[in-house]
């Protein structure tokens, strides 16, 4: 059999809806409460509801609470509310606390909580399922089904390709689910939501989207050390005028602390080493202080959209729209996403059922747009629009000065005094040659509080199959070694938080080796790879990470 002779059976509902994390089960939970009749399906890539889920996070509950008020009553496992905010730039021998009175109020972390996201979400489809929505894990959404320039549905649930790509005994062809309306709720760098854009340049009105890399390890520590609610954010070391980024450190409960490690994409030195600089990180002395004589029980990363305001696409589409991280909500300074992907679940259900209502189905959704951009999430990504930009051109210094000036006033007026700062250009163009910069020495893990990639990894739980094609495609093979290795040094080899990428060498000279097996899913060699050669795919269903309680 070949592609072009599979065929597929088809199941039909109101509303399809790919991924089920925080965006897309508040869609999914609104729908039903609308009207109990709708037809609502949820397609999960991870074997369980929440296993691909990895956040810092310390949640806003301004979007739950407007999905679910009574989410206290319900059991929702959101108990730890931050009872003290702090705020460091580090050096790399001591700290500075900065404040908290000259902050702009957007910045306290008042009422808000610590969780487990990915706890969360699977509270949050087990609400889903008593109003009636079907819920599939397992069941990575891979290709779109579309009728000309409209989107149908999604191909869901293929299985057994072998290695090389073919069809083999063991073969499932997998469903199309058609909707009236299809929501893409992926997250960051979405595959699907990448091929919606690739055919109707969804994109093209804003600036190029900005990521970060977001790394993180759950510790254990000793009792007299734990603070429960605790928060702190720092800056500074070990990053330095390296790239831009920062640390977070949340006391969950339990005596259990999230350790967190953002590098913004855009640096330019080819040789930094994200991962290595997390590490790093935990020897500065206030961190290894509460994590020595502790032990790290959990390691993931995934990849963060932070390019607000000024990156936001086209929301809707003929048939469809994009919700939550796919389309890039998070509020940088913030460090916050979650409760504006529950409200964009939430506007883009009323969107539809109102649509749904009406006798309509397939078209554009552009209530949603103007409820995004006019509503909360606008109000929210437009304060802090220009803190980003600002830390790319201006430096720590620089950008905590001015832009704490632009957020107090956007703050007191809705007014942003500095207009709109643009992003420029991509993170993988900003990748500098590795001719103009040196190689960084980073010191060896010691295995205490530092650790190697492949060691971390086991600890994120992540397995594929290895008898199905790798999901991690080059455009072209040859591009790694002839193009990337001379001129950036092969970066694939560092900015990988998880060793997926190798450049070996053996008798007949370099050679690209890609270990898919270790891939954990953040997404990073899609947005920072300098030629753009590595694309993305859903491996199948189910594989992955399998975080318990990020």
């Amino acid at each position: 059999m070949t592609d072009t002779q599979i065929e597929r059976e088809s199941m039909e509902y109101d509303v399809v809806i790919v991924g089920a994390g925080p965006a897309g089960l508040s869609a999914a939970i609104r729908l039903k409460q609308i009207d109990a009749d709708l037809s609502v399906v949820v397609l999960e890539k991870g074997s369980e509801v929440g296993a691909h889920i990895l956040s810092g996070a310390v949640l806003d509950p301004c979007g739950l609470d407007r999905l679910i008020p009574d989410w206290r009553d319900k059991g929702a496992p959101i108990t730890t509310e931050v009872t003290d905010d702090n705020f460091y730039v580090l050096g790399e021998a001591g700290q500075v606390r900065v404040p908290n009175w000259p902050m702009p109020p957007l910045m306290s972390n008042h009422g808000n909580y610590i969780v487990s996201m990915g706890n969360v979400c699977r509270w949050m489809a087990e609400q889903a399922e008593a109003l009636g929505v079907e819920i599939f894990p397992g069941m990575a959404a891979s290709e779109v089904v579309w009728d000309g320039d409209r989107i149908k549905g999604v191909v869901a649930g293929e299985f057994g390709r072998e290695p090389d790509g073919s069809i083999g005994d063991g073969y499932e062809p997998g469903m199309e689910l058609h909707g009236k309306y299809v929501f893409i709720a992926e997250g960051v760098r979405g595959s699907l939501a990448k091929q919606i854009d690739a055919r109707l340049n969804l994109s093209a009105t804003g600036d190029p989207q900005k990521y970060g890399l977001g790394m993180k390890e759950i510790w254990e520590v000793a009792p007299e050390k734990f603070h429960k609610g605790r928060v702190v954010h720092t800056m500074g070391w070990p990053l330095g005028k390296n790239a831009g980024g920062g640390s977070f450190i949340y006391h969950l409960e339990n005596n259990q602390v999230l350790v967190g490690f953002v590098v913004h994409l855009n640096y330019e030195n080819p040789y930094l080493y994200p991962y290595m600089e997390f590490q790093r990180f935990k020897h500065h002395p206030m961190v290894a202080d509460l994590l020595e004589g502790g032990k790290r029980i959990s390691y993931g990363a995934r990849a963060i959209s932070e390019g607000g305001w000024q990156s936001l696409p086209q929301l809707s589409f003929d048939g469809g729209v994009l919700l939550g991280c796919s389309a890039g909500m998070v509020n940088v300074p913030r460090i916050k996403g979650n409760h504006n992907a529950m409200i964009s679940g939430i506007e883009a259900a009323d969107a539809a059922a109102a649509a749904i209502k009406a006798g309509r189905a397939g078209d554009r959704l552009t209530d949603y747009d103007a409820g995004v951009r006019n509503g909360d999430i606008g109000k929210d990504l437009k304060k802090v629009r220009n803190v980003k930009p600002m830390w790319s051109r201006l430096g720590l210094t620089g950008s905590l000065m001015l832009g704490a000036v632009d957020m107090w006033t956007a703050n007191l007026t809705g007014w942003n005094p500095f207009g709109t700062w643009s992003h420029g250009k991509s993170d993988a163009a900003a990748t500098g040659k590795a001719a103009d910069h040196k190689p960084i020495d980073y010191p060896r893990p010691d295995g205490k509080l530092s650790f190697d990639r492949l060691t971390n990894v086991a600890f994120s739980f992540t397995n594929h199959e290895e008898q199905q094609p790798c999901h991690l495609k080059l455009r072209d093979a040859s591009v790694p070694i002839r193009v990337n290795l001379p001129e950036y040094a092969e970066p694939a080899q560092r900015y990988c938080p998880a060793g997926v990428y190798e450049v070996v060498e053996d008798a007949e000279g370099p050679r690209f080796v890609i270990n898919f097996q270790n891939c954990v899913h953040c997404k990073t060699c899609d947005i920072k790879d300098p030629s753009q050669n590595i694309v993305w795919t859903t491996p199948q269903g189910g594989d992955g990470p399998n975080y318990p309680n990020m």
